[in-house]
């Protein structure tokens, strides 16, 4: 109880100690005397934030409770809502943002999609052989059709390179 005293009055003291420096700092000693009234706050021997708030604080508080107490029940009544209303407006928020990059996703994947089917049939445009009117065969690839020539299996290699001989060939390389 002594110290919750000492806060409350502490906490009154530099509330009013923020204005009261603008227009006493040019008196002698201000500082000085401030140090000597924080000091005979904490004094035991003084008392003097028990005094000040037995004095002054208890009896305004105790006056003015059933304001307070209405206060604090507005206080929880409004803060309340603005949690309800402010909730419900950030559900909104998000929920718009999600569907907006759902949307904007979708667009961009099928864009990207779209992107990559044409790049593919300009690559079998530019080797010279006419476009296909559908997909292409399960078996091609980009990169098999790019250089003009099938790529040939590890073991087709093998066998077709090694003819008896010790040597092994490392797949994908052709005589030259």
């Amino acid at each position: 109880v002594k110290w919750m005293m000492y806060w409350i009055i502490f906490a009154l003291f530099t509330t009013a100690e923020t204005f009261t420096d603008i227009f006493l700092c040019w008196f002698p000693f201000y500082y000085e005397l401030k140090i000597a009234f924080v000091a005979w706050l904490l004094s035991p021997y003084t008392k003097g934030s028990s005094l000040l708030y037995r004095k002054f604080v208890h009896p305004t508080l105790s006056s003015k409770e059933k304001e307070i107490d209405d206060c604090l029940v507005q206080a929880k009544d409004r803060s309340y809502d603005a949690l309800v209303h402010f909730g419900k407006r950030g559900l909104n928020v998000a929920a718009t943002a999600a569907v907006m990059a759902a949307s904007k996703g979708q667009g961009a994947l099928s864009e990207r999609l779209r992107s990559f089917s044409m790049q593919d049939l300009t690559t079998i445009r530019g080797d010279g052989a006419p476009a296909p009117s559908g997909p292409p065969p399960p078996g091609s690839s980009r990169a098999s059709s790019k250089h003009g020539q099938p790529k040939m299996s590890r073991s087709a290699s093998e066998s077709a390179g090694s003819s008896g001989s010790r040597s092994r060939r490392q797949p994908g390389r052709e005589d030259r």
